[in-house]
């Protein structure tokens, strides 16, 4: 039944996904604060009033269960300083493969290595990038970098066929958050269905320390419509609701965010009682210091955060029907 649940259905509450949580209108009453869940296993000793979707936080948030493929794809590989004539290999085998998308819905994907998105990719200025591809799927595809790269390593006509490989070598430059995709037709199926992922390129210079994070923004049409059922980062919805984000006061928040969401023009991130500096393309030292960013598909950047207070603050896209449809998610402020 699920698979089947149209967008429409979805937020009308025609068939919630859980049976405790009436996802249609993702709230409870207005006199549950009694029995909201305590929050202490989040580092806090109060409780939150459950009273509307920004009260889903723990086990009362319909996501999957902990996923330790999921997980890696929030924290990105470490940064290395620069090295003339260093090789960064990769490799990516392309794999048809069923994932859960929400709880109790599948999603039938095409994915990079079995995750949609598929694995950060990541070098630094002037490093030579050798990416073994590998078609294990039932469709021709290709790998498309962003940046700069010779002509025949542009993944539009080395298209891949099932069975076969492809290995695409170029300099990596220039120093930005990127990403990768499928670029085979049609192209907005290839990449709808998950074919893409975050390619960060440090530059010379390292940037100052941080915790470093990866958020891909992304969405899944579960019933065939052209729009999509489910909104999220890193695939499955409300993920980091069910399991916030603990990250320090003391330390640099840095968020390589990127939007591959299809069917829709527009995606956002929001914060919740704080500003960042975001960085277009982190290709810059030229930010906006502000709480709300909006970008296009293909459009991505790099936020750093530097928290004032502890606690929960959510972070959602200011797209409301995205925000209730599985993209928010909590950092967990700590000392």
């Amino acid at each position: 039944m699920a698979k089947k649940l149209s967008r429409k259905h979805f937020l009308a509450g025609a068939a919630p996904i859980v049976a405790a949580a009436p996802i249609a209108r993702l709230g409870w009453q207005q006199n549950a604060e009694a029995a909201a869940p305590s929050a202490t296993h989040l580092g806090h000793d109060h409780h939150h009033a459950a009273m509307g979707h920004a009260a889903m936080v723990g086990e009362m948030a319909p996501s999957i269960e902990r996923s330790a493929a999921i997980d890696k794809l929030l924290v990105p590989p470490t940064a290395r300083p620069h090295q003339p004539g260093r090789v960064r290999e990769h490799e990516l085998i392309a794999v048809d493969k069923e994932i859960e998308v929400a709880k109790g819905v599948t999603f039938p994907a095409w994915t990079y290595n079995g995750t949609a998105p598929g694995p950060v990719i990541r070098a630094t200025e002037d490093d030579l990038l050798r990416v073994k591809f590998t078609n294990g799927g039932s469709h021709p595809h290709t790998i498309h970098f962003h940046g700069i790269h010779p002509s025949n390593m542009d993944g539009v006509f080395e298209i891949v066929e099932p069975g076969a490989s492809f290995t695409y070598e170029f300099t990596a430059r220039p120093y930005g958050m990127h990403l990768y995709h499928c670029h085979a037709t049609p192209l907005k199926k290839h990449i709808h269905k998950g074919l893409y992922g975050a390619f960060i390129i440090d530059p010379k210079q390292p940037r100052k320390p941080a915790q470093e994070l990866v958020m891909v923004m992304n969405g899944f049409d579960t019933d065939g419509d052209r729009e999509n059922n489910f909104y999220t980062v890193n695939g499955p919805a409300f993920y980091y609701a069910r399991y916030p984000i603990v990250v320090r006061r003391s330390q640099t928040v840095r968020i390589y965010l990127a939007n591959l969401t299809e069917f829709d023009p527009i995606n956002s991130f929001h914060l919740h009682g704080e500003f960042f500096r975001y960085y277009p393309t982190g290709s810059s030292d030229q930010f906006e210091y502000t709480d709300t960013v909006m970008l296009c598909q293909g459009q991505r950047g790099i936020i750093e955060i530097d928290f004032h207070n502890k606690g929960l603050f959510m972070f959602h896209a200011h797209q409301s029907e995205f925000a209730e449809l599985g993209w928010m998610g909590y950092f967990n402020v700590v000392e």
